[in-house]
């Protein structure tokens, strides 16, 4: 039986001396993945006044999102856009720089494409 993943998986990490918010995405997104995310990034950035927020999401096994789920990321961005300070996104695909374009319209703080993980994490550390 083959399995098939899908998702984000949320964590921190700490490089040199600054922590980071790292998301791996997985596959097709769905309406029910974004249900998961909002309340645990909600209840990260509980308490935190003016958060400035430095992001690492790794997209390069990201295939899309279900048509609800494209909304729920563009909810997401209007809900927590300014407490990001930069975005450093890593993917191998011309569409998701297309789109992440789209989503800067949402989001105050930088975003980035790169093609690694050590040149993300170059310009995040900035």
């Amino acid at each position: 039986m083959d399995i098939y993943k899908h998702g984000i998986d949320i964590g921190l990490q700490k490089v040199n001396n600054n922590f980071f918010l790292t998301m791996k995405v997985k596959g097709k997104l769905t309406h029910e993945d974004y249900e998961t995310i909002f309340p645990i990034l909600d209840n990260a950035l509980e308490g935190i006044t003016q958060p400035k927020i430095k992001a690492l999401v790794d997209c390069s096994e990201f295939e899309g999102w279900e048509l609800q789920a494209a909304w729920d990321d563009i909810r997401l961005g209007l809900k927590h856009g300014n407490e990001f300070e930069k975005i450093a996104i890593i993917n191998n695909k011309k569409w998701l720089e297309i789109s992440a374009s789209v989503v800067s319209w949402f989001i105050q703080g930088e975003i980035k494409n790169f093609e690694n993980e050590q040149e993300a994490f170059n310009w995040l550390d900035v």
